[in-house]
Order: C-alpha cells, then structure tokens, then sequence
C-alpha cells in the first residue's frame, strides 16, 4: 500500500455505522434544532402565566419640597360680596408613604385560551421539526460514512489489481526468461503494474476529503483522521424491501415533518380563534390592598391604620373597532386554508418520495444481483486468460483486459451494493423510521 494511504488509515480512528448514526443525532443542526423546540417549550409557559393569578407587591416612600407660594384667590367679605386677595404660603415639605398589594385574575378570555392552545401547537412544530433535522443529519452522516467505506473499499479493490499486476510481472518475466514470450510481455506488464500504482496513489486526495466530510459532521476535529470500519455488508445478500403499501403507512403516521405540518394546521386554526375572540367580551376581577399616610411608622408599624381594601369586576367588550376584528378573522382564515394546502401537498409529494425510494431500493438489489454475477464471470475470464498466457497461447494484453475486467466488476458490484444500503436509509427516512428509538 502507498505508505500515505497507510499511515492515514493505520493511524486513523475507527467509526462503525453505529456510531457515525448517534453522533449524527447530536451535530451541531440536530442541537441547534433541539434548541429552538426548548426554547418554544417556555413559549407554552408564557402563554400559561396569563390564566394564573397575578400578585404583585409595592412599597414607595414619596418626599416632596414646596418653596414659597403665593396664590390669588377670591373670599367672600362681610356685605355678602367677594373680593380678591394674595395668599403668601411659606416653604413646606411633605411625605407620603404606601404599602399595596393586588391580585388580577383573569376569568374569560377566549383569547388567552387560544394563544395557549397555539404556543402548544407551536412548540409541537418545532418538536417535529426538530426530529425531522435529527433524522436528516443522521442520513447525512450515513452517506459520508458509506462515502468513506466506498474509498477505502474501492483501494481494496485497487490494491488486488496491483497484486495481480505484480504476478502477472513476474509470469511474463519468468517466460521471458525461459525464453517462451518477448520482452514486450515483460515490459507492458511492467507499464500495467506502474499504471495501477498510480491509480492507488491518486486515491489519497479523496481519501482525505471523505475523512474530513465524515469527522466535521461527527463534531470530531476536521484534522482527526478517521476510517470506516467495516460494516460487513458486502458479505451479507441484500434484504428485500418492505412492501410498498406498509412502506406508505409507516410514513403518514410516523414522518415528523408530516406531524410537524398538522401542528401548524393547528397553530392556524387557533390564530382564527384567538382573531374571533375580539367580537367576544372580556371579564376579570382584581383586588386592591393599600396602606398610605405621611409618616412610615403609620404606615408600616400600625397595622390598625390607615387600611383600604378595593374589589374590582371588569367586563370590557369591544362593539365597534373599525372592522380590525373582521379582518383578523378572515386573514386567519386564509392561514389556515393555506396551512391545508401545504399539508396535503406535502402528504402527496411524501408518498411520491416513499414510492421513488422504494423503487430505488428494489432496483438496486436488483443491480447487485447482476453485478455478482459479472464479478465471477469476470473472475472465471481472467482465470481462463492467466492459464493460456502460462501455456504461451495469449499475450498480457489478453491478461491485462481480464484483469480491468474483473477489477471494473468488483468495483461495480462494491458501488451497487453500497447504493442498496443508502437506498434502503433514504426509504427509512422517508417513512420517519430512521430512528426507532424514539415514538415520533
């Protein structure tokens, strides 16, 4: 093996499937995600606190100066007439202290109610949304993993075609040498051989680039090398897919963006109710205790003094806005019919993505088949090829075809059956099954 594609994977740290699945579910979009659906969860508390009472406490200690003064004002005089006079009024300061508390409480509004009902349709939207990036990241960290695996594979494959390269040098040289072919057999084996070197070496470049893709999106340190471990699927015959029809269930009851797009179906029918609610009346009580007076040991230190206590019933009824309400009402509406229509467009373009994928899955089994095949019958040729060049009845031109032959085969059949297992990852993620773990 070229000695930098060995140190990168001799050195590199090992990632199986597995792994690359969970460190995806927690990548920076997956937590960014996560994040948002929390921070919609306080959204539903916010709306909660308008129905629970509501206490609050005060105490204020007021001083006021007054300079002199001088007012004119009108007093009547002895004969039953008035007459005006100047009142002077000396410097004076003066103190207010007060002690209160006040309790609201909001009995209907149908409003409020609404608002409470939306933020929870709400935060369901960016729960849902928040699994469908889990799921999307996880996909794409199951693509850069098999990305990987198909380049450390396909030097595998390579570095078998060097190996027969070398052999086949060593036959053409050891008949050369028994004088049974040219040296124009030694020499294009030789070329063969430097020829799929280079093809080996020039793999580096992408070896690197698929390490770098698969260790950033894990959150590993982007010069971390990292290698593929083997996830023995080319070992294994590829599973049917499931049936189309169970496919389609799976996906309408447990694709999160579908649920995430019902939840906003519904965050929009309750803006029309929280938009309905101006033609409605309001009604609350509040309750008032408050203790003033000009000095603070009053106020604060003689509970008998000084005492006031208000109850106050609030109804409040918006008859006539401008037709703002109206408005309102009809935009929520249109929302809301909009909000339908993206939610039967998306179910529709689901069972489109569900079936192609589906499709895709059973086309590539299919293809992997055929591959297999190719792959012995090409193996089978190059057999045939290397016992009649040893007979001295061929040249390495024939050998050489084989072995392209059966080294195109293999690679075909690594491509077709790596392809099988994306495919069968993309119809999971479209049927919202990606991840089990979880009650979507």
């Amino acid at each position: 093996m070229n000695a930098f594609l060995f140190t990168a994977l001799l050195a590199a740290t090992p990632i199986d499937l597995e792994q690359a699945r969970a460190r995806s579910r927690e990548n920076t979009q997956a937590l960014v995600a996560l994040l948002e659906a929390a921070s919609a969860e306080q959204d539903v508390r916010v709306a909660r606190a308008s129905l629970l009472p509501q206490v609050r406490f005060s105490a204020g200690a007021l001083a006021e100066y007054n300079g002199p003064q001088r007012f004119f004002t009108v007093v009547p005089v002895g004969d039953g007439t008035f007459q005006r006079q100047v009142i002077d009024v000396p410097a004076a300061a003066n103190a207010n202290f007060s002690l209160g508390l006040s309790l609201t409480q909001l009995i209907y509004d149908r409003a409020i109610w609404a608002r409470l009902d939306q933020s929870g349709a709400l935060y369901e939207v960016q729960k849902g949304q928040a699994i469908e990036q889990r799921d999307a990241s996880e996909l794409e960290g199951v693509q850069r993993f098999f990305t990987l695996y198909r380049t450390q594979a396909t030097i595998q494959v390579l570095e078998a075609n060097v190996r027969r390269s070398e052999e086949q040098l060593e036959r053409s040289r050891a008949l050369f040498q028994a004088g049974r072919v040219g040296k124009a057999e030694e020499l294009a084996a030789q070329v063969n051989l430097g020829n799929d070197r280079i093809a080996v070496a020039t793999r580096g470049s992408q070896l690197a680039a698929n390490q770098v893709a698969l260790a950033t999106w894990l959150a590993l340190p982007g010069a971390e090398l990292v290698s593929a471990v083997d996830p023995g699927v080319l070992r294994e015959t590829p599973a049917p897919a499931p049936p189309l029809a169970a496919a389609l269930d799976e996906a309408r009851t447990h694709r999160p963006l579908l649920v995430a797009l019902r939840q906003q179906l519904r965050a929009s029918e309750a803006q029309e109710r929280i938009a309905h609610a101006g033609y409605l009346p309001r009604l609350s009580f509040q309750a008032q205790y408050g203790r003033n007076g000009p000095n603070a040991d009053v106020v604060y230190l003689e509970p008998a003094l000084q005492n006031s206590v208000t109850g106050i019933l609030s109804l409040s009824w918006d008859l006539f806005n401008g037709f703002s309400t109206q408005a309102a009402t009809r935009r929520a509406q249109l929302q809301s019919k909009a909000a339908e229509l993206n939610l039967r467009q998306a179910e529709r373009d689901l069972e489109g993505a569900v079936r192609q994928s589906h499709a895709t899955v059973e086309a590539q089994i299919l293809a992997t088949e055929l591959a297999a095949t190719n792959r012995k019958a090409a193996a089978d040729a190059l057999a045939l090829a290397t016992e009649r060049f040893n007979a001295g009845v061929s040249s390495t031109l024939e050998v050489r075809d084989a072995q392209l032959k059966l080294t195109q085969s293999e690679l075909t059949l690594l491509e077709n059956r790596i392809d099988v297992e994306l495919a069968r990852f993309a119809l999971m993620r479209a049927m919202g099954t990606l991840y089990p773990g979880e009650a979507q």
